[in-house]
């Protein structure tokens, strides 16, 4: 066994408790994938990250990402918080501007936006609409009129999403999931909030795809590529921020923003516990 700092943080929220949970592993280079894997599945929350040094030339770390049954090449929410941690425990970035995050998918980047952490929206690796088939079967198992579905699109940049944009964010909120009927199918739901309101679209992310099906409390790679997708469009403005997580009686927020050419997901981040594991 050998010790490793550990940390536990909340993700896209100002206030303990409302985000998204992330369990971070330091200085995790003597760790095997096992375990790695059985320490993800111990912890029972959704990602758990690992801490390594960079293998890639302009990486300033390397993150390995678990769920409790299976590694992701990304994810949203664990890239912010394990982020935070490194910054934290002293990690210092190559650049003024930024820093950059090595992970299975490749080398993400990574900034200070008005205070908080953003990512670079990662390539999605599947795009388009869905199948026609597809759609219906989410309908049914969402109890969704077909009508209810504005537009719809993969949103696949490592979880296999599919989005529906829906008519609104009430609809979104209304939906109850038969989650057997919509397994293996892990679907973002997106509806917009009236014009002047203080947000602009409420997602939910349900994730069929899981051993046990569930809904995400905060998704970072859902609203990276649903903003991909939705400002790519036109159907989207600019800049927007997101909620997620009503529904589980979270409050988080996601902040999306396209600049320079990319679309960027910002969120605050807070560390909830510290101290040390055992592996």
């Amino acid at each position: 066994m050998s010790t490793h700092a550990f940390s536990q943080v909340d993700v896209f929220t100002t206030g303990p408790g409302t985000g998204n949970p992330l369990a971070v592993v330091g200085g995790a280079e003597d760790l095997s994938t096992e375990q790695m894997q059985r320490f993800a599945n111990w912890t029972n929350l959704s990602e758990t990250t690992f801490l390594l040094p960079p293998t890639q030339p302009g990486a300033d770390y390397r993150v390995r990402i678990f769920t409790p049954s299976e590694e992701l090449p990304f994810a949203g929410h664990p890239t912010l918080g394990s982020a935070a941690v490194w910054l934290q425990d002293g990690g210092s970035p190559q650049s003024d501007t930024g820093l950059v995050q090595e992970c299975e998918a490749g080398l993400v980047n990574l900034k200070n936006d008005g205070g908080r952490l953003a990512f670079a929206a990662p390539p999605r690796v599947r795009t388009g609409e869905l199948p026609e088939e597809n759609v219906e079967r989410i309908c049914a198992a969402l109890g969704l009129e077909r009508s209810a579905v504005v537009r719809h699109q993969w949103a696949d940049n490592g979880p296999r999403w599919q989005a529906l944009q829906l008519t609104d964010a009430r609809t979104v909120l209304e939906v109850e999931p038969d989650y057997a009927a919509l397994s293996p199918f892990g679907v973002g739901l997106i509806g917009a909030y009236p014009e002047g309101s203080e947000l602009g679209f409420e997602v939910r992310g349900l994730m069929g795809f899981e051993a046990v099906p569930a809904e995400d409390p905060a998704t970072g790679s859902l609203n990276a590529a649903l903003g991909q997708w939705l400002i790519g469009e036109g159907a989207a403005p600019a800049s927007y921020t997101v909620r997620q997580g009503s529904r589980l009686g979270r409050d988080a927020r996601l902040y999306v923003r396209a600049e320079d050419g990319d679309v960027w997901v910002g969120g605050d981040v807070q560390i909830v516990i510290r101290g040390t594991v055992e592996l």
